[in-house]
């Protein structure tokens, strides 16, 4: 057998490589090929192209990469037409991986989606392109499995691959010991993985922690960066602040850990911080463009995916440009100050992971799509 897998961010990089893994306990001759990152690569999967190391997001940074992507996909292409694979799976990020099932759908290969996009949240309408070209959908979320269903989408629920990392993710006892020796009620400051995230919230977090701080004095602050150029930028904005905030490179699941309450951008986080029942503000500044056009498109009465699995807002959410710091400051107060309201929190945290953190969505995606492919080449041999 021989797949094709893209991923194009380090979250899909991080899925493709435990599905990759999956399949390969399923049948260990199978052979990937695609587009994605180091963790992909590292589980078997060889690159065509590291397109999860150019993970961009927004209109204006998308067409400033543009033809590096239309390059992506000539090759993309030649390679469904020269090496015609038995299926293509890939993994979140709508606007290029439609345009490579479209090109895969002309060379006659079936195209599966991991991890779909969440266009139930986001100009809906697009479900039509999913039903066109995409052979069956693997839903991650339990109303996303109904609500593709409801639109002709033929759609298999497995829940989500997060839950598959972090039911394995090992925590740095050494990190964790270190930190829990110093004085002060930490609080987490997550700002986001991509750059732009971290350039555009960073600051009202950082404004947020300062109050949260002049207000209780016993609090101290880890900011969680994904890289070191990242980590430069947020040490550049905290340096005049003089409060207790440290920032740390590779350490996200230790400082939710050592949390007593978190501030976090709008993100796949919030399922971490769900997991480990964290009590936590969700903050979003949007550009310009999203303002602008968000109001026509945006379809979900909740930003983030915990609220949205409770049908209900367990997470404050704080999100375009009319929210004040002070307002996601107090939430955080409230919190410290009264900790049955934070113990509140917690417990129906507890209640919604017990229903939805079920490890396991990759092996169970493996299972589904071997079958499904072996199927299909019955068939076609038949």
């Amino acid at each position: 057998m021989h797949l094709f897998i893209s991923a194009g961010e380090p979250s899909g990089d991080l899925h493709g490589a435990n599905l990759v893994r999956s399949l390969k306990k399923l049948d260990p001759s199978i052979r990937f090929v695609g587009l994605g990152g180091d963790k992909m690569e590292a589980a078997g999967c060889r690159l065509l192209y590291p397109l999860a190391k150019h993970a961009v997001m927004g209109f204006i940074r998308v067409l400033a990469h543009v033809l590096k992507f239309m390059r992506v996909l000539k090759q993309s292409k030649k390679y469904f037409q020269d090496e015609k694979p038995d299926a293509v799976i890939v993994i979140d990020n709508p606007g290029f991986h439609w345009l490579l099932a479209k090109r895969a759908h002309a060379e006659g290969i079936p195209v599966y989606y991991f991890v779909p996009p969440q266009i139930w949240a986001w100009a809906s309408w697009r479900v039509k392109k999913v039903r066109k070209w995409f052979q069956h959908v693997l839903s991650a979320l339990p109303f996303e499995d109904e609500w593709y269903r409801s639109r002709g989408v033929k759609s298999h629920y497995i829940g989500h691959p997060y839950f598959d990392e972090l039911a394995t993710k090992k925590l740095n006892p050494a990190y964790l010991d270190e930190q829990r020796v110093q004085v002060g009620r930490v609080i987490a400051l997550l700002p986001g993985s991509r750059m732009h995230e971290v350039t555009r919230n960073l600051p009202d977090i950082l404004a947020a922690a300062a109050i949260v701080h002049r207000k209780c004095p016993s609090t101290r602050f880890l900011v969680a960066s994904f890289n070191e150029a990242q980590a430069e930028v947020a040490r550049g904005m905290i340096a005049s602040l003089g409060i207790p905030i440290h920032v740390q490179v590779g350490r996200t699941p230790e400082i939710i850990n050592l949390a007593e309450a978190c501030i976090a951008v709008s993100g796949s986080v919030s399922l971490e911080l769900m997991y480990h029942l964290k009590p936590s503000v969700i903050v979003y500044r949007a550009g310009w463009m999203l303002r602008q056009i968000g109001p026509y498109f945006i379809h979900c009465k909740h930003m983030s995916l915990v609220n949205l699995l409770a049908d209900r807002e367990l997470y404050p959410e704080f999100k375009t440009k009319n929210y004040k710091p002070d307002e996601v400051a107090q939430q955080v107060i409230e919190w410290l100050d009264h900790p049955e309201k934070a113990e509140e929190v917690r417990k129906a945290l507890a209640d919604l992971k017990a229903q939805v953190a079920i490890p396991g969505a990759c092996d169970r995606a493996a299972k589904f799509l071997y079958e499904e492919i072996v199927k299909k080449n019955v068939r076609v041999a038949a």
